[in-house]
């Protein structure tokens, strides 16, 4: 006889929330507290969110088909994957990719934490992630079940043969950018295996020392695209992290395979966003001014953080000063605290960076001038 006792049947069921660490965020409550606390307010540093308006020419595009009322495709508008394969070939020098290999999303984050099950991966697959890493690289495995190895080097893995490798250059939170002959052994190694490669390039656009190049770049697979994903987001030169505008691109058959799952999961992005998104990615001049915004608070904050007697390593490119006191990154936490500032402990991306903080450049002009007048006054104490 079957029980319907719903306790009973609900003691053998195991979330999947008990999988997963802690929320990183919840953290730095009462740190978040006491800079909140500051007299002149908090300038809040520690999420990467952009703070700028979007570009009128993109909110036109968005409410120029709001009345539009039928479901949109999962593969997106033909208009929209043309918009992304040109963008990629202008802006990075991306050639010989087919409209129909790229593919929008809901948010990188989401692509990223569903792209181990979307792949199919399970309990006997090895999924390698950077040392030092956003964090949703391991919850994604985690959801999956697979397993999760940390390694920058590949000699790390020794044999064996993971199912995926994220790749994260620029990286999210050190800045740093992988070059190219890196890139192609990270590409020799995973054709070798049968690995699929996944780049979170995010923040290709924001290259500030030397150049950053995607792993679809004829320089790194020599025009050849098989098993590899690159991941990019309208969030940030774009400030579209609001619209949730993502896409993913590469390997067509890779990209045909998502597709397919995304499709019978209804994973859709609003009409109203893919085009929004097809005016983020057809016009330069935007990207370029908000970048240039980027780098003027950049300027600004990277010289108040080292007269402050801060140490910047890495930080050629991104949003983020990957910065350290040669101290416990908490207390570090807690120093900015008290002048009002709040940042992200290194321990949030992983056991490597206990000594690190991440402090983003976005805020708006007024903020980081006070965030550097403050690290500057009485910086000894």
């Amino acid at each position: 006889m079957r029980n319907h006792g719903g306790a009973h049947s609900r003691s053998r069921r195991t979330p999947l929330s008990g999988l997963l660490p802690d929320f990183p965020w919840d953290t730095i409550a009462t740190v978040k507290a006491k800079a909140a606390a500051h007299p002149d307010g908090i300038v809040d540093l520690s999420v990467g969110t952009p703070v700028d308006p979007v570009d009128p020419l993109i909110r036109a595009a968005l409410s120029s088909v709001a009345e539009v009322p039928g479901y949109p495709t999962t593969h997106g508008t033909p208009e929209l994957r043309a918009a992304a394969v040109d963008a990629l070939k202008r802006r990075y020098g991306i050639t010989g990719l087919d409209p129909a290999a790229v593919l929008p999303v809901i948010g990188t984050k989401e692509l990223i934490a569903g792209l181990p099950r979307l792949l199919g991966l399970g309990a006997d697959d090895l999924v390698v992630i950077p040392e030092v890493a956003y964090p949703t690289y391991e919850v994604g495995a985690l959801l999956a079940g697979a397993k999760v190895v940390r390694a920058d080097g590949l000699t790390r893995l020794g044999p064996q043969s993971p199912a995926l490798i994220y790749v994260n250059s620029p990286s999210n939170p050190t800045g740093k950018v992988l070059g190219v002959e890196h890139l192609r052994k990270v590409v020799q190694f995973a054709r070798e295996r049968g690995t699929i490669v996944a780049s979170d390039e995010c923040y290709l656009g924001l290259a500030w020392e030397g150049r950053a190049v995607s792993i679809l770049d004829p320089e790194v697979c020599d025009g050849d695209h098989t098993g590899l994903l690159a991941m990019h987001s309208l969030s940030k030169t774009s400030n579209l992290a609001s619209y949730r505008a993502g896409f993913v691109a590469g390997d067509a058959e890779l990209v045909t395979e998502l597709l397919e799952v995304r499709k019978h999961s209804g994973m859709m992005v609003p009409f109203p966003i893919q085009a929004a998104m097809t005016a983020a990615l057809g016009d330069d001049a935007h990207e370029a001014r908000q970048r240039e915004r980027y780098r003027a608070r950049r300027d600004v904050l990277r010289k108040a953080l080292q007269d402050a007697g801060f140490r910047i390593d890495h930080s050629e490119a991104g949003l983020y000063l990957w910065s350290t006191r040669g101290e416990p990154c908490r207390t570090t936490l807690d120093w900015l605290a008290e002048r009002g500032i709040l940042a992200a402990p290194g321990d949030f991306y992983g056991p490597g960076a206990g000594e690190y903080v991440r402090i983003a450049l976005t805020a708006s002009d007024e903020r980081i001038e006070a965030a550097a007048q403050r690290l500057t006054a009485n910086s000894e104490s």
